[in-house]
């Protein structure tokens, strides 16, 4: 997460969407005064600074816009436009489960990967509500006029981002998981549809497909 009152944005960093990338590409430019949140080699440096700060919620690189209440006065945080990336829910669960099996961290997620196929792991009802109760907008809820980039559309979806920070952006690629990069291949009839209902919130506002745009 970054967050800069002076180039007046907040990046949000919702899981498995290709946010460290971004991070990365903007934390090439951050202000002097921007508050990294993470665990990037700048964002680490500057963990000093958050030091006794009283937030909502949680701080750490996932923070949601409603965790970070009290970073700063509400009327500055107010003035910042949320910047979010995302990712069609079907490859976006593939790199979860694929990340997660080489976790070594405690966690019923990381279990649950560990032990289980693919299919299984998504009829899992734990996975499930982990992503019903968080879809994309949950992370920006609160925020002014949040920009939406969705990562198969980079090149476009970019642009405001861009014309807002008054400089391009060039999203390194970063922590790329050995799997196929086609995720169709991953999923039987029943997995896919168990995805479409676990992640309809975000398929329906991004108008994903299973069989849409090619993966990038």
């Amino acid at each position: 997460m970054i967050v800069s009152p002076g180039r007046g944005y907040v990046m949000v960093h919702a899981p498995k969407t290709g946010g460290t990338a971004l991070t990365l590409a903007l934390e090439e430019r951050a202000m002097a005064d921007d508050i990294l949140i993470g665990d990037t080699p700048k964002a680490q440096r500057r963990k000093a600074r958050l030091k006794g700060v009283q937030t909502a919620g949680r701080l750490w690189k996932h923070s949601t816009l409603r965790d970070i209440r009290g970073l700063l006065p509400d009327a500055v945080l107010d003035g910042l436009r949320p910047i979010l990336l995302v990712r069609n829910p079907w490859d976006r669960v593939v790199s979860y489960y694929h990340w997660l099996k080489c976790q070594t961290f405690e966690h019923p997620a990381v279990v649950a990967a560990k032990g289980l196929t693919f299919d299984a792991f998504l009829a899992d009802g734990a996975v499930a509500n982990s992503f019903r109760a968080n879809p994309y907008a949950s992370y920006v809820a609160g925020g002014r006029d949040p920009i939406f980039v969705r990562l198969e559309h980079l090149a476009t979806d970019l642009a405001p981002v861009e014309t807002l920070l008054g400089f391009a952006i060039d999203m390194p690629v970063v922590n790329r998981s050995d799997r196929a990069r086609d995720w169709r291949g991953y999923y039987d009839a029943a997995g896919r549809d168990r995805v479409a209902e676990f992640c309809a919130a975000d398929i329906s506002a991004f108008s994903y497909r299973f069989d849409g745009d090619d993966p990038a």
